[in-house]
């Protein structure tokens, strides 16, 4: 299984960030420990949304759509709301 999640920043809840992973217990560890250098300077994270997707190209292809501008929107309104 490969996962798409969205994790908000503790200290900045402005900021978000969309990923994919197969480890999605592993990945947020990660995220808080700095390991990404996207993430590290909003350090901590928390998770607020993930979805299970059968493979890794349809979990990179909907990441992608929720990276772009509809995308964003379309996660504002139906999956995490406002920050």
């Amino acid at each position: 299984m490969w996962y798409v999640y969205i994790i908000r920043s503790v200290a900045f809840p402005d900021q978000e960030y969309v990923g994919a992973t197969a480890n999605l217990r592993q990945r947020l560890p990660d995220h808080n420990a700095g390991r990404s250098p996207h993430t590290a300077k909003f350090r901590p994270w928390t998770l607020v949304w993930y979805c299970a997707f059968p493979d890794k190209q349809r979990a990179l292809a909907f990441e992608a759509y929720l990276k772009s501008h509809s995308g964003r929107a379309f996660s504002k309104k139906r999956l995490v709301g406002p920050a």
